[in-house]
């Protein structure tokens, strides 16, 4: 009698999990085709969505970046077009009548000599600003200057584009330098400020009438500015954003360093234009004077205040790295509130609704959701959003829905419209260009936490092999986040950087450690590693290890490690601590900390974290060096660095791989031309970044061909 209900529930058990045993895993080839998106914008209305679409173009060897539409109607249903195509474009901005799209594009010009197969900087225009209508049509241009344009904000009422750009030289300027200086580089010496201009939107109409479509070739543009563009204010620093008050009153700017080194803190303030007042040019009145690094500044709705967040440095007093953070400060008078003051977690990206709230992603532990806050001092309410992770938040002007990036461990990121921030479960997908990824047998994953030696209590990430999620006793791949103010947690990413799924794919238990120095656990935790900046995180991630071997989720035979960027630096110092590697894979990591704190485009936070400057804390940057204890390495260590990079100098790169070929330990490095710190130049250099990676780890780390 219980025989037959028995083989009926067996069966339909085994139907319901054969899919998912027959789906194929991620292979490399489609690892590196997933499809990133830098940027959402909803219109004013709410009605569409311009998304920029980030995917590698194998054939032109770059990564591609367009625009594209989305349109919804009466019934919710909608449509998703592309806008652009050349590849090049980033930054856009809707028109505040909605009628308009501005963004910026580095477009090769028509008349510009055969390109090189690799895209290079020789072979393409600066970036200039473009515009194009949500109704049809092709982009055009509307800058034509030699010097690339900064950063742009729309007028209030639409009939005209400020943009900044770096003062530009008349010919005879630029003749002159030329006969004096030849090619050398005036490292300070030849830095020069912004220009801010004002250009009138139907004047540029009329012109691009005039001309049609026709890009302006290079030896017909003039070099002091764009035709109908007027001079309004000027600063001797670079413009790094524009946002316009919504009364039109006011133009609102944060500066950066003319080099866009972070080196004095008085060149990161943010400043006001009185746009009533600006003929002739004037210097922007200054708003701040701290000790950080502002961004992403917003005007509220009372167009008398102004968001702004702080990621290094402090708004308030001293210097010091805390968790991101929000804030807003009075135009006139210069107060600053903060918001979100009693979150333990890190504020990371806001917009402000039709309502006036800030609508915030913001971080605690592995989770990233969505939060409002009517005004400082009133709660920082979570909404009710499906567990995972909330990226680029965008908020209409005129109503209440907004456009998101959503992901999570099984879900790969695509863009969401929802109705508003209290309807986000019913959120829609409007793309998707990651669909290919939801069949594949994807890894699966969930939070771990450990206590560390000193009774700290530490979380990361365990990301299993596809069909073995819970196993006992895998082989270990150690995988450390970079920043190190960044997090692991629930959210599918996969590029060169962040390719847990594809060594879990590859066979291995992926463990992320979020050591201290991580965001999300408060600014205690945060500011655990100052002054021992690899070595009190090293303890934690060790710690980790040795929980997880107790628990006999990782097979003590065959643990391997390896990060990028501060995850190379930990890498770097982790396999001067222990033998217990069987191999290693670093990229972009220091190895000690004087030269590089000089060459580094970040150099306050390098001293802050040791203590001080070089001449300073000698003994700190000597103790928390790796290079000064690498008698004790016999890891085999697989090296990458981008032959431009100007965070980590490649000179460390070479630094290490001497280190190792001296102690005859298995080794390799490999260069990366024409790329900077991050390694978004060729999407070639990344695949193969991440292949030899996979290799190394099979070959030294045990366990084989890929599984």
């Amino acid at each position: 009698m219980t025989l037959r209900p028995i083989r009926l529930l067996l069966l339909f058990f085994l139907a319901t999990i054969a899919p998912a045993a027959e789906k194929p895993k991620i292979t490399l080839d489609e690892f590196f085709n997933y499809v990133d998106f830098p940027a959402v914008k909803i219109s004013p209305d709410g009605n569409s969505v311009v998304v920029v679409s980030d995917r590698a173009d194998w054939e032109r060897q770059i990564f591609q970046t367009d625009l594209w539409l989305y349109r919804s109607d009466r019934q919710n249903a909608g449509s998703l077009i592309q806008l652009t195509h050349s590849g090049r474009e980033s930054s856009p901005q809707w028109s505040p009548d909605g009628q308009w799209i501005a963004f910026l594009s580095e477009r090769k010009p028509p008349n510009a000599k055969p390109g090189k197969g690799d895209d290079s900087a020789d072979d393409k225009d600066c970036a200039q600003l473009y515009l194009i209508s949500p109704n049809g049509g092709e982009a055009f241009p509307l800058t034509s200057s030699s010097e690339e344009v900064h950063a742009f904000s729309w007028s209030a009422d639409s009939k005209a584009i400020y943009f900044a750009t770096r003062l530009p030289w008349n010919k005879d300027q630029k003749e002159a330098n030329e006969k004096i200086w030849k090619d050398t580089l005036q490292y300070r010496a030849a830095e020069r400020g912004d220009i801010i201009y004002k250009l009138d939107l139907a004047d540029a109409l009329s012109r691009h009438a005039a001309t049609g479509t026709r890009q302006i070739p290079d030896a017909e543009k003039d070099a002091n500015l764009t035709p109908g563009a007027r001079p309004i204010a000027n600063t001797p620093w670079r413009v790094h954003q524009l946002t316009s008050s919504e009364d039109g009153r006011r133009l609102a700017l944060v500066t950066t360093s003319i080099s866009e080194r972070m080196e004095h803190l008085e060149e990161s303030e943010i400043y006001s234009v009185d746009l009533a007042h600006t003929s002739p040019p004037i210097v922007p009145k200054q708003l701040t004077h701290n000790e950080g690094f502002e961004q992403e500044i917003t005007w509220a709705k009372d167009n008398q205040h102004l968001f702004f967040a702080v990621e290094y440095g402090a708004a308030e007093g001293k210097y010091q790295d805390f968790q991101k953070r929000l804030y807003w400060l009075d135009a006139d008078t210069g107060e600053l509130e903060r918001w979100a003051a009693d979150f333990k977690g890190a504020v990371l990206q806001h917009d402000v609704s039709s309502d006036a709230r800030a609508i915030s992603s913001a971080r605690v532990g592995t989770e990233v959701s969505l939060y409002t806050q009517d005004k400082p001092g009133a709660p920082f309410a979570k909404k009710n959003v499906w567990a995972g992770t909330y990226e680029s938040v965008s908020a209409a002007k005129t109503s209440f829905r907004l456009a998101f990036v959503y992901s999570s461990l099984d879900r790969p990121a695509e863009v969401y419209l929802a109705e508003s921030a209290d309807t986000l479960e019913q959120a829609r997908p409007i793309t998707a260009f990651n669909q290919l990824f939801t069949e594949r047998n994807l890894p699966q994953g969930k939070p771990y936490q450990w206590t560390a030696d000193d009774g700290t209590k530490i979380e990361g990430m365990l990301l299993y092999p596809p069909g073995r999620f819970g196993a006992k006793n895998l082989p270990m791949f150690t995988l450390i986040h970079g920043g190190p103010d960044d997090a692991d947690g629930n959210h599918f990413e996969m590029d060169w950087y962040q390719w847990d799924r594809l060594a879990a794919s590859d066979g291995w238990l992926v463990f992320e450690p979020n050591y201290r120095g991580s965001v999300g656990y408060g600014d205690a935790f945060r500011q655990g590693i100052i002054p021992e900046l690899v070595s009190r995180p090293g303890k934690d991630i060790l710690a980790g290890i040795d929980a997880l071997v107790k628990d006999g989720i990782a097979d003590v035979n065959h643990l391997t490690v390896g990060g990028y960027s501060y995850g190379g630096y930990m890498t770097n110092w982790l396999i001067t601590q222990t033998t217990r590697f069987k191999a290693a894979v670093t990229g972009a990591g220091a190895v000690e900390h004087a030269a590089n704190w000089g060459n580094d485009d970040m150099t306050a936070d390098d001293a802050y974290y040791l203590g001080g400057r070089p001449w300073e804390t000698p003994q700190r940057y000597l103790s928390e060096g790796a290079i000064y204890q690498f008698g004790k390495v016999s890891t085999p260590t697989h090296v990458v660095v981008g032959a431009e990079d100007v965070r980590v100098a490649v000179s460390q790169g070479y630094l290490l791989d001497r280190a190792l070929h001296s102690l005859r330990v298995p080794s390799t490095l490999l260069v990366f031309p024409g790329e900077n710190h991050p390694l978004d130049k060729n999407p070639w250099h990344g695949k193969i970044k991440v292949r030899e990676e996979l290799k190394w780890l099979r070959t030294y780390g045990g366990i084989g061909e890929p599984h």
